[in-house]
C-alpha cells in the first residue's frame, strides 16, 4: 500500500524512530518531555559514530508500523508518556525517503530492533518552543573602515 499524498513509498519500506528527551519553556520554567521523531539516514550515521545526541534510543521499523494513513501509531517500545513530534507523518514519509535513496543506512539497525548504544547527552538542550528575538543590541559594531580598501 502506498500513501495518497506520497505515492513513492510504501508500508513496508524501513525507517527509524528514536526516543528524544527535550525541554519546553513554560512561563519561566522548562520541562523535560520525551519525543517519539523520525531518524533520518545521515542523521542516523552520525549519532553511530559517536556524536552527543539527545536520543535515548532508536527503533528499526516499517513506515506501516508507525502511521495508520496519516495518522501516529505508538510502538509498544515507547513509553506512554512519549509525545509525537510535530508533523510526524509528514516527516515519517520524508525520513523514510532517505532510507529508499540510501539502503545501505538500513543495515545498521536490522528491522524490529532497538538500539540504545548512542552517546546520550543533555549538556545540549533542545527546548523546542524557544523564540530568538532579536534586538538592536545584538548588532555587531564595525570601525568606519572594515569595508574600504586600505
Amino acid at each position: 500500500m502506498s500513501y495518497p499524498n506520497a505515492p513513492d513509498v510504501a508500508t513496508e519500506n524501513y525507517v527509524v524512530v528514536g526516543l528524544a528527551t527535550c525541554f519546553i519553556r513554560d512561563e519561566g520554567e522548562v520541562k523535560q518531555v520525551q519525543i517519539i521523531e523520525p531518524i533520518p539516514s545521515a542523521a542516523l550515521e552520525a549519532l553511530l559514530k559517536g556524536t552527543p545526541t539527545s536520543y535515548q534510543f532508536a527503533y528499526a521499523t516499517t513506515l506501516g508500523a508507525i502511521l495508520d494513513g496519516e495518522t501516529p501509531v505508538k510502538l509498544p517500545e515507547f513509553p506512554a508518556e512519549a509525545q509525537f513530534c510535530d508533523e510526524f507523518a509528514f516527516r515519517a514519509i520524508a525520513t523514510t525517503r532517505t532510507y529508499n535513496n540510501r539502503p545501505a543506512a538500513a543495515s545498521h539497525i536490522p528491522p524490529g530492533t532497538k538500539y540504545d548504544g548512542f552517546k546520550f547527552s543533555l549538556d545540549r538542550k533542545r527546548v523546542l518552543n524557544s523564540q530568538n528575538i532579536v534586538s538592536t543590541e545584538d548588532n555587531v559594531k564595525q570601525h568606519e573602515y572594515t569595508h574600504k580598501v586600505l
